[in-house]
């Protein structure tokens, strides 16, 4: 059992933290809190957007860099379509072939570039000096597979590619700190236990310098409160100018929930992750993996309808079952989901 499974009210046989996290207790309070004083006539502004830079400053730690370099916002997909629109018309872009789409779709909406769908294992060796762009997830939402981040970022710094890397699967159960890219994305409500609305991202002095922050607003600005009202444009010098206008009450307890993560053992987090993913797929027949999720073929739905009907949460992806361990979670879920799938 992970010590930090105290946090959490519930969780026994929740095995689906790569669809949705559960709030901890203390991120539960945040949004009670939140709540009784927005009702209450209490809520300020300003207050919210001190919440703000608390969590860009945890949302560095979890990225490994400063605080500065970070924007935060409410999608991945606004992100992505933002390194999208800088695309020279006709540039090729790289792509997974089955990745999520919030990391696919902004390329392929442009009309105009040439976007090519490899293998997760043939990703590095398919970049070349033709890429312009290369947009993956660092963890595959429908498999759960890992990419090789040192080679994929190897090869597009070799191909003088633009590097974006989506680490919503993966921020939360392993550590990513030390990933290479020009713009790293990621949404909190799946494995750092946030609520949907508070997404952020790390950017490059490359991506700062080269991306237009088209969705600029109000909140752009170095200052927020001297950037409400034109004519004149209000840009930060740094990654604040990609910031859009932060959903508050998501930020709320988004800022405990990623204050949480930033101050866990990530490697130890993925020890007890990965120790109970791969207990699973002992009990299924399948090799280990270096992943927190597991995903098996189930084209009809019986497996997740067997692992339903006993009770469990699960989901299912592009024909496959698909089940994920998180700190909640320890070896009686394990037994459960075994015996409700008859292993």
């Amino acid at each position: 059992m992970h010590p930090a499974r105290t946090q959490y009210a519930s969780g026994r046989g929740y095995l689906a933290a790569c669809t949705l996290g559960l709030p901890s207790a203390a991120t539960r309070e945040a949004l009670a809190t939140d709540l009784e004083r927005w009702a209450g006539g209490r809520a300020s502004a300003a207050e919210y957007s001190s919440v703000v830079e608390r969590a860009r400053g945890h949302a560095a730690t979890l990225l490994g860099t400063r605080p500065e370099r970070v924007a935060t916002g409410s999608q991945v997909s606004v992100f992505a379509g933002l390194v999208a629109a800088s695309a020279a018309p006709g540039a090729e872009v790289v792509c997974i072939d089955g990745d999520f789409s919030s990391i696919v779709a902004p390329f392929l909406a442009r009309g105009d570039l040439r976007v090519r769908h490899v293998p997760l294992d043939a990703l590095a060796d398919e970049i070349g000096p033709g890429t312009s762009i290369v947009s993956a997830s660092l963890v595959q939402s429908a498999t759960g597979e890992v990419a090789d981040a040192t080679a994929v970022s190897r090869a597009a710094r070799d191909a003088g590619a633009f590097l974006l890397l989506d680490t919503t699967q993966a921020t939360g159960w392993m550590p990513t700190d030390d990933l290479d890219a020009d713009v790293l994305v990621c949404h909190a409500y799946k494995w750092l236990s946030a609520p949907r609305g508070a997404a952020f991202a790390a950017f490059s002095d490359r991506a700062i310098a080269d991306l237009t922050p088209h969705t600029a607003g109000w909140y752009s600005g170095a200052d927020p409160w001297a950037s409400c009202y034109g004519p004149d444009l209000h840009l930060a010098a740094d990654a604040g100018r990609f910031d859009v206008s932060p959903a508050w009450h998501a930020w709320a307890g988004a800022e405990i929930a990623l204050r949480q993560a930033a101050e866990l053992d990530q490697a130890g987090v993925r020890d007890h992750d990965v120790r109970l993913a791969n207990a699973h797929r002992e009990r299924l027949g399948l090799e280990a993996s270096d992943s927190a999720i597991v995903t098996w073929p189930d084209a009809d739905g019986d497996d997740l309808a067997a692992l339903t009907g006993a009770g469990l949460v699960a989901s299912g992806r592009a024909g496959r079952a698909r089940v994920a361990f998180h700190l909640w979670n320890d070896d009686e879920d394990v037994e459960l989901a075994a015996s409700a799938l008859g292993r």
